[in-house]
């Protein structure tokens, strides 16, 4: 299982995300982003083992280090190669895959969407995390002086990298429950189909890759998943107390 990021959505933000953002702040989002990649796929590991499947354990995959989670083509070389081409707009990406052995799980049809549900939902914790520490830097300040009103705050390097860093969150949690093969959302679709679909719903996962990029630069599914993602977003600013 994979956690795949469309990280190019970020470009259809209101705000801009390059524009608003120093060097620094990019650097330090960049940062969360590949720690939230390694604890959606640690969440894949660690659930497997827990329903008897020790395939990830035994590789070194249930750590928060990004490196064992790094795939040099999907974690490095497709984001380098769309990020340049787009000037910077447009980038997509993934961690490394973590093999699971449904043969050794529990109940493999029913352990699989457990497995790939944890992905997904480490990645809302960490956003309600984020959520969490950004609504406490609006209210509480920690700046110099911090004479600033909470909407001038919003705009200084620790809101807008914890805001960022919560959106990308709740990006990779929605962006990977899409049901179309090899996202996490397909696991659940294939639980859900009966017996006699499985297969060829399966054997669609070839050319799953090719329409989760294509989806991933159409307006109208970018603006969707974005409204979806601001919703979530004001939902856990709102739930979470001062």
């Amino acid at each position: 299982m994979s956690a795949l990021a469309a990280l190019g959505l970020f470009a259809a933000l209101p705000v801009g995300f390059a524009s608003e953002l120093s060097p620094i702040g990019l650097g330090l989002v960049v940062a969360f982003l590949i720690l939230s990649l390694g604890v959606h796929e640690a969440a894949h590991a660690w659930v497997a083992l827990k329903r008897g499947d020790p395939t990830a354990r035994d590789l070194g995959r249930i750590t928060l280090n990004p490196i064992p989670h790094i795939d040099p083509v999907m974690t490095i070389l497709i984001p380098l190669f769309l990020g340049l081409g787009s000037g910077g707009e447009y980038i997509f990406g993934g961690a490394k895959p973590v093999p699971v052995n449904a043969a050794k799980l529990k109940n493999p049809l029913g352990d699989m969407v457990l497995v790939a549900l944890a992905g997904p939902f480490s990645n809302v914790l960490l956003a309600v995390l984020f959520g969490a520490l950004y609504k406490l830097a609006l209210v509480h300040g920690f700046y110099s002086g911090a004479a600033e009103s909470i909407y001038e705050r919003q705009f200084q390097l620790l809101p807008l990298v914890l805001e960022y860093s919560m959106s990308m969150n709740l990006l990779l949690a929605v962006f990977n429950l899409i049901p179309v093969p090899p996202l996490d959302g397909s696991r659940v679709m294939t639980w859900l189909l009966p017996a006699n679909l499985r297969e060829g719903y399966t054997r669609f996962g070839m050319l799953g890759m090719f329409l989760v990029v294509g989806l991933s630069f159409y307006p109208p599914f970018s603006r969707t998943l974005l409204r979806a993602v601001h919703g979530m977003s004001d939902l856990i600013i709102s739930w979470v107390p001062a």
